[in-house]
């Protein structure tokens, strides 16, 4: 049995998480979910990642899952606890020295083109109903604190990591991010359908997909 900690995104909210829990769960795995104090002006990457580091406690046979800007954190994790595996989901990759601020401009996010809309860029291939439930929760505070400072590492974590991509993701296209991860991880993504929100859309597969990485 694995320990699957699943860190979310933006806004930071555990229920992001919500459909692929049992999927792990039936599949015989724990999977732990961690809400950021994404609301908090006063918690910045450090405090994400002490939050993460007291979900993990005393359990052993972590698999890390980020998605999206969660990519910052886990590799922060990584070099507190014992982690087997990292799952980068749709996510933010960092380099030493920059900022989740710097991040977009840096990497040419900002100069992609297209306009982001919410329910076209992120909820595109999500079930009417999921949205719904998502919608009826309200707009996600999310502090700029965690993106004012530079990420902290000087080098990756020596963990195995691996990089699953939606193929469908309009937020961090493909294209993108396939050369971003070979630059910076020097490895390949891998592919998935979806979107940005797989959780979301494609609980079933995703949890194929990560318990596969075993």
């Amino acid at each position: 049995m694995s320990t699957f900690v699943l860190i979310p995104g933006a806004g930071g909210q555990a229920w992001y998480w919500h459909r692929v829990v049992p999927e792990l769960t039936d599949r015989g795995h724990e999977a732990v979910v961690v809400d950021l104090p994404a609301a908090d002006d006063s918690a910045g990457l450090a405090e994400y990642t002490d939050t993460v580091v007291e979900a993990i406690g005393d359990r052993s046979g972590v698999v890390l899952v980020a998605q999206s800007m969660g990519g910052f954190t886990a590799p922060l994790v990584c070099e507190r606890v014992p982690v087997d595996l990292l799952i980068m989901l749709n996510a933010m990759t960092p380099k030493p020295g920059e900022s989740p601020g710097e991040w977009w401009s840096v990497t040419g996010h900002d100069r992609l083109p297209g306009k982001f809309d919410l329910l076209e860029s992120f909820f595109h291939d999500v079930p009417p109903e999921v949205t719904a439930e998502a919608m009826a929760a309200g707009e996600l505070p999310q502090s700029g604190t965690p993106f004012a400072k530079p990420w902290p590492l000087t080098k990756w974590p020596d963990v195995p990591t691996r990089f699953l991509q939606g193929s469908e993701d309009r937020f961090f296209p493909l294209e993108f991010q396939r050369p971003l991860v070979r630059a910076r991880l020097g490895i390949e993504l891998d592919e998935m359908p979806g979107g940005h929100l797989v959780a979301l859309s494609r609980p079933k597969e995703l949890a194929e997909r990560l318990v596969g990485y075993l």
